[in-house]
């Protein structure tokens, strides 16, 4: 089972012309998968669910756009935070968020403070992010602490800029989803995902729900993942104790357990 799942959200818009239907139409739907893929990681026992909700890039969109999108954050928020505290649903948020309105911080801030104590998944935001200004904010503070004398040339190592990231919380994302077909990374987790099993979907983001979820998890149950060794080194580092496939963790889990949002 993956330890941490990262999804590129991708074809609000394009969903919505396909159905003749106004683009603000599609990302209130996927608000929807947004809940169904939600409850999903909690049931499966994924621990970590981390969403790219937001890019630095889309705040060159239309202004009415991003001022529905950013409303829509708001409303949402607001209405989920009761279910998520009840639920076991930790939010947390990455990125430049000061960049968001006032009224957007601030139902995020309050939010994150009352299900701080929630374990049982943990859902990221990513808002007003792109991996290459995580780096950058990260490289300008290993520059701050060398110019203070605080840091040699030698202390600068992969943990260190780990540390130093907005992601430093959260374990290295397993398996990195994107919806509506495009073969890119726009810009996301660009230094966590080295490592990370991709799988792109044809599906936009409102009709990505949990079968599909499913599916993909098997997939990559499936994959052989090596981290550059080769197979028979792989092979001999496992642990042989035996794991969950996603259909016996789905089947153990039908019995009511409380629905995450």
């Amino acid at each position: 089972m993956p330890r941490h799942v990262a999804i590129i959200m991708d074809g609000n818009g394009r969903w919505a012309e396909d159905q003749d239907q106004a683009r603000a139409t599609g990302h209130r739907e996927g608000v929807r998968s947004v809940r169904d893929i939600t409850e999903a990681c909690a049931q499966l026992g994924v621990p970590y669910l981390t969403l790219y909700t937001f890019s630095t890039e889309n705040w060159e969109r239309p202004d009415w756009e991003v001022n529905a999108l950013m409303s829509l954050l708001v409303k949402t928020v607001r209405k989920e935070r009761q279910r998520l505290l009840e639920n076991g649903v930790r939010l947390r948020t990455i990125g430049d968020t000061s960049a968001l309105p006032s009224a957007c911080r601030r139902e995020l801030d309050e939010t994150a403070d009352v299900t701080a104590g929630n374990e049982r998944l943990t859902l990221s935001l990513a808002l007003s992010y792109s991996g290459r200004w995580d780096l950058a904010r990260a490289a300008r503070e290993i520059a701050r602490r060398a110019r203070n004398g605080d840091l040699a040339p030698d202390d600068v190592d992969e943990a260190l800029v780990s540390d130093l990231l907005s992601t430093s919380a959260l374990p290295d994302p397993d398996l990195l989803i994107r919806t509506g077909g495009e073969q890119r990374l726009s810009n996301f987790l660009l230094w966590e995902g080295a490592y990370a099993e991709m799988l792109v979907t044809d599906r936009h983001w409102p009709a990505f729900r949990r079968e599909q979820l499913y599916d993909a998890v098997r997939e990559f149950q499936d994959r052989d993942r090596r981290f550059g060794r080769v197979a028979d080194q792989q092979n001999a580092s496992q642990q042989k104790a035996p794991q969950q496939n996603v259909s016996q963790q789905n089947a153990s889990q039908q019995q009511a357990e409380p629905a995450a949002p």
